[in-house]
């Protein structure tokens, strides 16, 4: 998790990974840490981590039991060495900045780390940029990692399945992120075609076809 908005999708997506039986290595970096605290309300203190008592209360204990955190400088973690096999890697939300760093093969701490070993060792990296408008700059460097191999999923939630609430919006997204790992849910509604047109004749008047 990074400095980008949209830490609810992290957490939804951390909750249903848990659900599903996987085990999850989490870090967030310095500017998430201040972004999570302004969208959640949880405060890391002055040691600036978020502490497995401040992970129970996010997460739920359940939840928060499958999950190995790992501070951002934390470089030596095992998730920084491609011996180490994962199922894949997602940064929700990826600020600009990381995907920058990223792009660039720069690694200037854990998350960025991970990612740069999953592109290297062919792994499945998606990015979830949360950010409006994007620079031409944005779009290079998303362009550049597309063709480097990462899928880049920006949090866009659709509206085609009438949501009715925030979290709606949320599992929409999540359950996009869940097929990029090629795993099995329910999260989100499912395009089933659209509904019939009806009995023209039973149409308005001046509703012709076109």
């Amino acid at each position: 998790m990074t400095g980008g908005s949209g830490h609810v999708y992290a957490r939804r997506l951390i909750v249903e990974l848990a659900r599903a039986g996987g085990d999850v290595d989490l870090s967030i970096t310095a500017a998430g840490l201040l972004v999570l605290r302004q969208e959640s309300g949880l405060d890391p203190g002055e040691r600036g981590e978020l502490l497995p008592a401040l992970l129970d209360d996010w997460l739920g204990p359940e939840v928060a039991r499958r999950v190995r955190l790992f501070r951002s400088d934390e470089v030596g973690a095992p998730p920084a060495s491609g011996t180490a096999r994962t199922g894949g890697t997602i940064i929700a939300p990826c600020s600009m900045g990381t995907l920058a760093r990223i792009a660039a093969g720069f690694s200037s701490n854990l998350v960025e780390r991970v990612a740069d070993v999953a592109l290297k060792e062919r792994r499945r990296l998606v990015l979830v940029p949360r950010e409006t408008p994007l620079s031409e700059i944005h779009l290079e460097n998303m362009l550049k990692l597309t063709r480097m191999g990462a899928v880049v999923l920006p949090a866009m939630p659709g509206f085609y399945h009438r949501p009715q609430s925030i979290d709606d919006l949320v599992d929409h997204v999540v359950g996009k992120l869940l097929d990029a790992l090629g795993l099995e849910h329910t999260v989100g509604a499912r395009w089933k075609g659209l509904e019939p047109a009806g009995d023209p004749d039973t149409r308005p008047a001046g509703d012709e076809a076109s």
